[in-house]
């Protein structure tokens, strides 16, 4: 017997009442939900209450930093794990008349947890399950959407394409609704640029619920999408990306030198080479404390490399520009543009491309991460100091990678990620620890901010840069739900420079309200 969706809609209505008897705003916005949504793709199995047995592992699945996963981490009223656009539609427009802030979440890797973490009422915008992908190869494109991680995304272009690739993040777990949004940074920069400047059209729900593309938001608009964080704007359904060339095999390598092989005046050479070579080769210079052959603390740099070519071609090159490194045959692999995405998450060569499909689990350790741009070399002096920092906390790592080509060859104000010319490398400092409580979180976040300080001389200045995609509230933030200018011009100019105010033009014709808001989101006039 077919049951009427009416009488489905008063048993749905039912349970959720129960579920959120304690909560009115919670209680409106669930009884809104059916109404705003198309009834032809119900929304009922994509709600999570409290009440629901998955709430826990829903939630739990796509937060990466332990950091916000412990029992005093302010929880969401529900997360709607949307399955289809009407669903987005309806969370904001529900979200929006009962009074709730809205998180949204894609793959859960914001650093500092703005994703899914907020001190006033709120509910979790979950774009997990949106995660299509649709490859053409004729026209080098592709619509991704919001949901869909890294890794799906190479697997997929790989499946219909042997030389082709997009140029974005070495983790395989990043949704591409943020990850792009701020930017997207990864191993192809030199060649190709960032995510950001090879996105070709987007598809956004506004504060109104209203589904906006490239030509109805306006120029503005999907300029400030593309590296100024999708979540002060509206809601991120896909982008359209231009698929970029690859050879049929690239090259990759990871020679790891310690002090004691000379790693520091390797690194400092390498200040002065990485990014002055051809744009078809990135060579990352990873610091982090290790144990020498006699079990000794020291100093480990990892120089990872990747070319677009084969090995015959890397080996001349890098023996006239680089011969410190004392790169050889042995240390190099060469193998499919899509082998190397599995190479640079960190997995052993010859791993099944499978993996590229693994979802999250949860989070595994507790980090706070910084960032910082170089301007000039670093002295030898200066990398010893530097070292010794390192010695002092054990528990850290960092990414120096490099600039040049591409990446300096795009003006400064093409898209809100202004991090262009004048740079010679990026840095991302990583610390981790797996031990719980109060006490020992306090003592690794203040170890970051010694090693932030350590490196003052070195870094940008008058502002000192920061990369959005790696978020550090200890930069700047509107914590009280409030987003005032003068303290996100802090910042934004650390992040955007001279695209905040653009950025805050954009804000105020998209969200004049503020609807769309979080601890460092833009705000409007």
């Amino acid at each position: 017997m077919k049951v009427p969706l009416l009488a489905i809609l008063c048993v749905f209505s039912l349970s959720l009442s129960r579920a959120a008897s304690d909560n009115p705003f919670l209680n409106d916005f669930l009884q809104c939900l059916p109404q705003k949504s198309e009834p032809t793709y119900p929304i009922f199995d994509a709600i999570y209450t409290k009440e629901n047995s998955s709430f826990q592992s829903v939630l739990l699945g796509y937060i990466r930093n332990r950091r916000y996963s412990t029992p005093t981490t302010p929880k969401p009223l529900a997360i709607v794990a949307v399955k289809h656009e009407s669903h987005v539609i309806a969370t904001v427009i529900c979200a929006k008349q009962h009074g709730l802030q809205i998180r949204i979440r894609s793959g859960g890797h914001d650093y500092e947890g703005l994703s899914y973490v907020s001190l006033v009422p709120f509910v979790i915008l979950d774009m997990f399950n949106m995660r299509s992908i649709e490859i053409n190869v004729t026209d080098e494109s592709a619509w991704v959407q919001a949901g869909a991680t890294t890794g799906e995304l190479y697997y997929e272009i790989a499946n219909r394409s042997k030389v082709h690739g997009f140029p974005a993040g070495a983790c395989l777990s990043l949704g591409t609704g943020g990850h792009f949004s701020g930017g997207g940074y990864g191993y192809m920069m030199r060649k190709y640029g960032l995510s950001v400047d090879n996105i070709e059209d987007a598809k956004v729900v506004d504060v109104d619920g209203i589904i906006l593309d490239r030509k109805s938001m306006g120029e503005d608009s999907f300029w400030a999408i593309r590296g100024g964080g999708g979540a002060s704007f509206g809601v991120i359904l896909s982008w359209k990306i231009k698929l970029v060339a690859v050879p049929a095999k690239v090259t990759v390598f990871n020679v790891k030198r310690t002090l004691e092989q000379g790693a520091t005046d390797i690194i400092y050479k390498w200040q002065f080479v990485a990014p002055r070579l051809p744009q078809d080769i990135f060579i990352r210079a990873m610091p982090q404390v290790k144990n020498n052959t006699e079990g000794n603390k020291t100093v480990e740099v990892s120089f990872i490399g990747h070319f677009l070519g084969q090995s015959g071609k890397l080996l001349p090159l890098m023996n006239e520009s680089f011969p410190e490194l004392g790169l050889q045959q042995k240390d190099c692999f060469e193998m499919s543009w899509v082998e190397s995405t599995v190479f640079w998450a960190d997995y052993p060569v010859g791993t099944p491309l499978k993996v590229l499909l693994d979802r999250p689990k949860g989070p595994t350790m507790f980090f706070k991460v910084k960032s910082d741009y170089v301007k000039e070399p670093i002295s030898k002096q200066g990398i010893e100091s530097i070292w010794q920092i390192l010695l002092g906390i054990e528990k850290v790592w960092m990414q120096w990678n490099p600039y040049g080509g591409r990446m300096s060859e795009i003006s400064e104000s093409e898209t809100p990620f202004p991090h262009r010319a004048g740079n010679i490398f990026a840095i991302q400092y990583w610390l981790f620890w797996v031990e719980q409580g109060a006490d020992t979180t306090n003592k690794y976040m203040d170890l970051s901010r010694k090693l932030y300080e350590g490196m003052t001389p070195f870094v940008s200045k008058s502002p000192r840069e920061a990369f959005q995609n790696y978020r550090d509230l200890d930069i700047g933030a509107n914590l009280d739900n409030q987003t005032r200018f003068e303290t996100a011009k802090v910042y934004g100019s650390k992040y955007f420079k001279g695209n905040f105010n653009k950025l805050v033009r954009v804000k105020t014709v998209m969200d004049r309200q503020n609807f769309f808001r979080h601890e460092q989101s833009i705000p409007a006039l």
